[in-house]
């Protein structure tokens, strides 16, 4: 089976890019939801994420047979990157730009997943602090002895013996 190695990796690199900036897209639409607390836009952007796993997912297969191939025919196969290196001539600065920006979107979408994170994380613990408050009637529980309330602050300094 002869494979047209530069068309296939630039194939390979262009879907994968095509995904991260529709990632990327949706990503930053589901930050403006979370902080706007659209839950009814969360449900829709949810399906619209497991398109793009999906999608995602499908490049991973593909590049693990692209891979699979260079290993059978003797070519470098550790990465992409390598194989572009050995087998592509024509269109090698084009390949290494398109790596150099699929790691690049790669990084970014990190750094926004973790920028979601933490801003359903902070939602988390308010939504927690608030069923305690609910749960408490918003009064404060003593930290130590039994019925005596050590009050907000300065308990043990202002507290006659």
């Amino acid at each position: 089976m002869e494979i047209s190695w530069e068309s296939e990796l630039a194939s390979l690199l262009n879907d994968l890019l095509s995904v991260q900036d529709e990632l990327l897209t949706t990503l930053g639409r589901k930050r403006e939801m979370l902080v706007t607390r659209d839950t009814d836009g969360l449900a829709e952007i949810g399906l619209q994420e497991e398109k793009l796993m999906a999608d995602l997912a499908a490049c991973l297969k593909r590049r693990e047979e692209l891979l699979e191939e260079a290993r059978r025919q003797g070519l470098p196969s550790g990465s992409i990157r390598s194989l572009a290196e050995a087998t592509t001539r024509k269109k090698q600065g084009e390949l290494r730009n398109s790596m150099r920006r699929v790691s690049s979107q790669a990084r970014l979408l990190k750094h926004h997943s973790l920028t979601n994170w933490v801003v359903i994380q902070r939602t988390l613990i308010h939504l927690s602090q608030m069923l305690e408050i609910i749960a408490t009637g918003g009064q404060l529980q003593p930290t130590y002895g039994e019925g005596q309330s050590s009050g907000a602050s300065g308990a043990l300094v202002d507290h006659a013996a």
